[in-house]
């Protein structure tokens, strides 16, 4: 089979393509970026059913390919997306420091970085960030929102895709592509069409999650935490704090936002499981609470628990949110990135959704989009790219901080030495080099 330009799919010339993406999270749209850079038409199909995806409430650490792909595709004329931290440090439970290392960090938000890639990749307008102007040599963009994926179909000269809207779900729509790039995260419903039998498999805790403004935190706890990444690990619990931009990206002091990441055992089909994720209307949900959603008697037991189990200032941060949400952390990796000859690609948590630490799956969408568009622009070979994304992958999924999350979620004590070595270890994103 010929390959050109990267992609083999038998006689296939240098021709401008069209890339359809399911899913317009951060992976879809890096994804969307770097193709239409390289002069392709991309189209993203996002089941969301209004314009634009809400606020996730979340803090995310840009990693080492977090940060090349802004440095590659970033146009816009803001540049400076992140609360700089210069310092991991680890406390006991009385709070105090037991273990530093300096260590510099990138903490940006997701809400900001969402707004950035929209920018760049369709223009879209808003308070986050400037638009950049439109370049002749790029590709098209389309992105379509209220659109669900049900079928693809290989085609002669790609794939046809099915997918319906909630307007009127009887009726169906079609559109052809060159290849399908699946995007659509760790339940991946392009991903379940070809591997049917592979489920996301619950681990036995959840990750609680949420942000305060700095403002409402007492000026202590806010001197420890600002500009530092701060730990506290200790049997069935991690936790993590760092600041990110404040509402619309501001980067000003005083208006950043305190973000908690807080890892905690609620074993499957436990009475504690179900409450936590139960939300405030009785709906039972089974991965994810939304932000706002937490039901006010469970969020005021963990408060309760936080204050019983955590350093005071990490209970500081958690009992000061006030639109918390939750997070079942589970384990998924796809045995390959490509179906139909390459034809359907698997990017992002599509390909690799495994337990969340502190950088792994806004790395891991911009490394697959980088890697993706290497090989479409044909200056890496169809096994390079297999080899360095699914490599990449399960890098990630045995990477000492998601092992470290092994350790406090089986109940093993944390110790000064094993922290210690913990924080010497290399950060994700170092290297591009992984061996499958």
């Amino acid at each position: 089979m010929a390959e050109t330009n990267g992609i083999s799919h038998g006689e296939r010339t240098t021709k401008k393509m069209h890339f359809v993406i399911v899913g317009g999270s951060l992976g879809g749209l890096a994804t969307g970026i770097a193709l239409k850079t390289l002069g392709h038409n991309t189209t993203i199909l996002e089941r969301n059913p209004t314009p634009l995806l809400h606020d996730q409430g979340a803090g995310i650490v840009a990693g080492g390919p977090a940060l090349e792909f802004l440095r590659r595709y970033n146009r816009c004329k803001r540049q400076d997306i992140a609360v700089p931290s210069d310092r991991r440090q680890y406390l006991n439970k009385n709070g105090d420091i037991i273990h530093s290392v300096d260590a510099s960090h990138n903490m940006s938000s997701w809400d900001l970085t969402y707004h950035l890639m929209r920018a760049n990749y369709d223009g879209l307008t808003s308070p986050y960030c400037d638009v950049p102007p439109d370049d002749p040599t790029h590709g098209t963009t389309t992105h379509q929102h209220n659109s669900t994926v049900t079928s693809v179909a290989q085609t002669p000269s790609g794939v046809q895709v099915t997918y319906y809207t909630t307007t009127d779900p009887n009726l169906t729509f079609t559109i052809n592509a060159d290849v399908l790039i699946a995007a659509d995260g760790p339940s991946s419903a392009i991903r379940s069409l070809f591997l049917p039998s592979l489920k996301r498999t619950y681990t036995g805790y959840c990750a609680l999650r949420g942000t305060v403004p700095e403002s409402n935190i007492s000026s202590s706890t806010l001197s420890l935490l600002t500009n530092r990444f701060t730990f506290f690990h200790a049997p069935g619990i991690q936790i993590l704090t760092y600041l990110i931009p404040g509402p619309h990206g501001t980067l000003t002091p005083g208006e950043r936002l305190v973000n908690f990441v807080y890892y905690t055992n609620f074993p499957a089909d436990s009475p504690e499981f179900r409450e936590i994720m139960t939300d405030k209307d009785g709906k039972h949900h089974r991965l994810t609470l939304p932000p706002g959603m937490v039901s006010p008697s469970a969020w005021e037991k963990q408060k309760q628990i936080a204050k019983e189990k955590l350093p005071p200032q990490f209970a500081e941060v958690v009992c000061a949110a006030t639109r918390p949400f939750v997070q079942a952390v589970t384990d998924v990796i796809s045995p390959t990135n490509e179906f139909l000859d390459g034809k359907v690609v698997l990017i992002g948590d599509a390909l690799a959704g495994f337990r969340p630490h502190t950088v792994a799956s806004t790395s891991q969408a911009a490394y697959d989009a980088m890697v993706y568009a290497d090989y479409v622009a044909g200056e890496i070979t169809r096994e390079e790219w297999k080899v360095k994304t699914m490599g990449y992958a399960r890098y990630l999924k045995t990477s000492p901080v998601s092992v470290l999350c092994g350790f406090t979620q089986e109940g093993l004590y944390v110790t000064n030495e094993v922290m210690a070595n913990m924080a010497e270890l290399p950060e994700v994103g170092q290297s591009d080099t992984f061996v499958d």
